[in-house]
This record gives structure tokens, sequence and C-alpha cells, in this order.
């Protein structure tokens, strides 16, 4: 064990996660890279593989603090693709749907921001992690299922278009737990009267805690083998 760190007392840990990677592939590097036997290792958040950014990985003790990290207010940047959909919200499958974008212009993309702010009803990507029946609703979602999910509230503080250049516009988004940013961007979409899907995704911060500070899994691995 590191002379600086000591995991199973509990330390908080800020990732940068790759593209490609899922949240779990990084819990289980940072576990193997740890080799302590049993140690507890948890994270505060799944990203999408598709997405990068800010992962909170906790250890030891400290996972019992996985929750409360959860909950906590988080801010994304990214890009919208619009006048196309996918059934994944994503590019994780191939675009379904296409639809005309001459009609946008710059003053509707930023009137229809305002539309999200506060508190929303949102219905979750049916390729997504949650339970439906007891099962991930992305498993029934492959094999061409129909997943019935229900809308909850969520709520959206700041949301803005920081650049234009159709048919993508960049954004930033701070949100309560339980956002589904793949769902903003479809619903963003039907507002414009058009199609959108979401192209690229990076967590920016998690409450307090800022992507900034935090180290790739190379450099997290490169850190422990010099203590």
């Amino acid at each position: 064990m590191s002379k600086a760190f000591d995991f199973v007392k509990g330390e908080l840990l800020l990732i940068d996660k790759p593209l490609t990677w899922t949240s779990f592939d990084v819990v289980g590097k940072i576990r193997n890279s740890l080799r302590i036997k049993k140690i507890k290792v948890g994270h505060a958040g799944t990203l999408d593989p598709l997405a990068t950014g800010l992962l909170i990985v906790c250890t030891g003790k400290l996972t019992k603090e996985v929750d409360l990290h959860m909950a906590e207010e988080k801010e994304y940047t990214g890009t919208f693709t619009l006048g196309a959909t996918t059934p994944s919200y994503d590019l994780e499958t191939e675009i379904d749907q296409t639809f005309e974008t001459k009609h946008i212009t710059e003053s509707l993309l930023l009137e229809t921001c305002q539309q999200f702010i506060g508190e929303i009803a949102q219905v979750s990507p049916s390729y997504s992690a949650l339970r439906i029946d007891g099962e991930r609703a992305y498993h029934k979602a492959r094999r061409g299922e129909t997943v019935n999910i229900k809308s909850r509230n969520i709520t959206i503080s700041e949301f803005e278009i920081t650049n234009i250049r159709l048919p993508e516009i960049d954004f930033r988004v701070v949100c309560s737990k339980g956002t589904y940013i793949r769902s903003l961007a479809y619903d963003f979409g039907l507002s414009v009267n058009s199609g959108a899907h979401l192209s690229k995704l990076r967590r920016t911060k998690i409450g307090e805690f800022s992507v900034d500070n935090a180290l790739s899994i190379d450099e997290f691995i490169q850190k422990l083998e010099m203590e």
C-alpha cells in the first residue's frame, strides 16, 4: 500500500474517465491496481461508455459516502447533432430517422433552452441502466423489446448553447441527479420541430469537484507506483 494513501480507511479519487470505458471498467482497473485483498471500490454516478469526464471513485470505508456524491448537482458539456435521431439517443445505435433543419435559427435555439430550465418531467432512454422488471432496460431494448419507462421529475438549473455550427450545437448544462443528457438531446430536438441525438458528452463537475483536478487512469497508476 502506498504511504501517501490509506485505501482501506478510505480515499476519494477523481478520475477522468476515458472514451469507450464503462464506469465499472474504471473501478475494476483501480481495484486491480491496488492489489489489496477484498478492498471495496465504488463509483458515484455512472457515465456511459461514449462519455468522458469526472468519475468519483471511493475506496474502503469511504464507499459509504458514494450515495452522497451521487445526489450532488452535476455539470456537463457536449454536443447535440440536430436533424437525426437514434434509438439510444446517442451514437451507440445507428440513425433511424432524419428531419428538416432549415427552419432552425440561433434565436430559436436560445429560446428553446429556456423551456428546459427548472423542474421538468423527463423519460429516460430505453437504452439505459434502469431496471425494468428486475432487468436492465438496455438488455430489453437490444433484444428489440418494447420498454415502458415512466417519466420522473428532474431539475435543470443552467442550460446554455455555447457554440452553433449546424447541424451541431455545443452546450453546457447543470442538472440534478437522475438527469439523462441523452433524453435532453432528444427532447430538445422535438422542441425545435426537428430531431436530435447526443454526439459528444463530458462531465465536468460533481458538486464541488471538478474534472480539472482529476487524473487519467494512467496518471493514477503512475502516481501509485511512484509512492
